[in-house]
């Protein structure tokens, strides 16, 4: 009787579980809009204000938080458990006992509408609307790198590292499953004694100590080939950046939750006013395989963490995502995110720069664009385990952040560079750039080279404006190489204000409508722009 019991337990547990549905669930509107759009500092660090300044990045509605009553109403409603939410999206992503419990939600007056993740149960399209994108010397440092010498001068980091470039300056989000010892461990004692070690969460827990989870020491080796370091035996590609880091995959199980968990992820990030995001994590297939991807849908638009992304790019963060390891299976392209057009996806290759076969393909799902973008070394990389030994590791997992922190070292060398900027420079920069391939993008970047175009083609340098303070008319001085540049102006907010076209011979603006105040002037020709600041008094 007791084993009947436990059998007849177990089946009805085994449907109920059958039965639950996860959906993404949008909201209506966002009441505190306005109030908080009028006081920036209310949802954002004045890192994040300032770093949006600087890449004329407008603050949106999108940086306003989910409104908290929504949620709270939420998670009352019956069979309904919340596990994320996104200002972004203005979304939470739920759980619920059946499709109806899910469905039922739309009677609520603040909900818009509902994204299954098995789409085969969505009665409407997914909400998602693209916007349009707005297009910022010491004594030198002598490495002894040990075994990641191949690694590190494969993509020219050691030449930027020479010059004092050595990620100084710049902040990195690295978002993976599990940090275990990065507090406590020797490799990462240079990072702790330089106070660059900012913090974390667990976004899978919801806990602080983002040390706490053991599960997966898949972070700690990641964030070592950027930020370790052990005298004359190993040294990360950018080993003086600061590093926020944040667990969002949940190695227990594969679920579209940890989609949302990154997105969460990525919009803490854009509110601490982090440079750079790293993540060596792809989603295509799950354990229910009624949520999966297919390999034709790695398109750029389709996986919600891929949106994310292209939105994290938006909002002037510049995204480094390892492209995946399918490419000996039959998935073989990338996955989401690395199928964002607007993101830098990171191939492997081997010691001797040969392409790696487990390194996902580009494929004809990327319409118009190329992935991936570049490669670095991923087969058998130098990574330092939890247990604080240089070990060797395979994946595109390890050549993501070797290229991430190279840049990241770029990024210091070229502070004026915008993030789309410094993409294509390290584009440009690569082995096959007039050639690329489904294999290795553009191939292997050569980051001084990469500097050496940013400084070739700073065509902006000529040009000074004045007075300084302004009341009525600025003037600007133009090269007469130009014969025509845009003008734009920004307000503390980021909104834009004024826009206009000047030559070397129309090069007064009238400002005498604008407010008192400090405002961003951004100046552009072609792919290039150089922003400053001025006051109107």
């Amino acid at each position: 009787m007791v084993k009947n019991l436990l059998l007849f337990c177990v089946f009805l547990f085994t449907i109920n579980m059958q039965a639950q549905e996860d959906a993404w669930v949008y909201f209506t509107d966002k009441p505190n809009e306005a109030t908080a759009l009028a006081n920036p500092l209310s949802i954002l660090t004045q890192k994040a204000i300032d770093r949006k300044q600087n890449h004329g990045v407008v603050i949106d509605s999108r940086d306003v938080p989910v409104h908290e009553p929504y949620i709270t109403d939420l998670k009352t409603q019956p069979g309904i458990l919340v596990l994320a939410k996104s200002k972004w999206f203005n979304a939470v992503y739920v759980r619920g006992n059946d499709v109806q419990s899910i469905n039922d939600l739309l009677n609520l007056p603040y909900v818009d509408s509902i994204d299954f993740a098995d789409n085969s149960l969505d009665t409407v399209s997914r909400p998602f609307t693209v916007q349009d994108k707005t297009n910022i010397e010491d004594e030198a440092i002598v490495f002894n790198y040990g075994d990641t010498q191949n690694q590190v001068e494969m993509i020219n980091a050691d030449d930027l590292h020479l010059d004092n470039f050595t990620g100084e300056g710049i902040t990195i989000a690295v978002m993976d499953a599990g940090f275990p010892n990065v507090n406590t461990m020797s490799g990462f004692q240079r990072l702790r004694d330089n106070n660059d070690l900012l913090g974390g969460y667990d976004f899978v827990n919801r806990n602080p100590d983002v040390y706490a989870n053991t599960s997966s020491s898949h972070g700690t080796k990641v964030l070592s080939t950027m930020a370790g370091f052990v005298q004359d035996q190993y040294v990360g590609t950018a080993p003086d950046a600061s590093y926020y880091l944040f667990i969002t995959e949940d190695v227990t199980s594969e679920m579209p939750v940890e989609e949302m968990y990154w997105v969460e992820a990525a919009e803490r990030a854009d509110s601490l006013g982090v440079d750079m995001i790293n993540t060596s994590l792809g989603y295509t297939v799950f354990d229910n395989s009624n949520y999966d991807y297919t390999p034709s849908e790695m398109d750029g638009n389709t996986a919600f963490i891929t949106r994310g992304a292209s939105i994290a790019v938006e909002k002037g963060i510049l995204v480094v995502v390892s492209a995946g390891n399918s490419g000996a299976t039959s998935w073989q392209t990338v996955g989401a995110p690395a199928d964002s057009p607007d993101v830098l996806s990171i191939g492997a290759v081997d010691a001797a720069e040969n392409y790696v076969a487990f390194s996902s393909q580009g494929s004809s799902a990327q319409v118009g664009y190329q992935k991936p973008d570049v490669v670095a070394r991923g087969g058998a990389a130098y990574v330092i385990s939890e247990n604080d030994n240089i070990v060797q590791n395979n994946g595109t997992s390890f050549s993501g952040p070797i290229a991430c922190g190279g840049i990241a070292s770029l990024w210091q060398a070229i502070p004026e560079a915008s993030p789309t900027e410094v993409m294509e420079y390290v584009r440009q920069s690569a082995s096959q750039y007039t050639s690329p391939d489904n294999f290795l993008g553009y191939g292997i970047p050569d980051l001084a080279l990469a500097r050496t175009l940013s400084l070739e083609e700073s065509v902006l340098e000529d040009f000074r404006f004045y007075p300084n303070p302004v009341q009525t008319n600025l003037h600007v001085e133009i090269s007469t190489q130009f014969t025509e540049v845009e003008l734009k102006i920004y307000n503390q907010l980021g909104q834009k204000v004024l826009q206009t076209d000047l030559t070397s011979e129309s090069n007064t603006i009238d400002v005498s409508s604008l407010s008192s105040g400090i405002y961003l002037l951004k100046i552009s020709t072609g792919n290039h722009s150089k922003t400053y600041k001025f006051i109107h008094s």
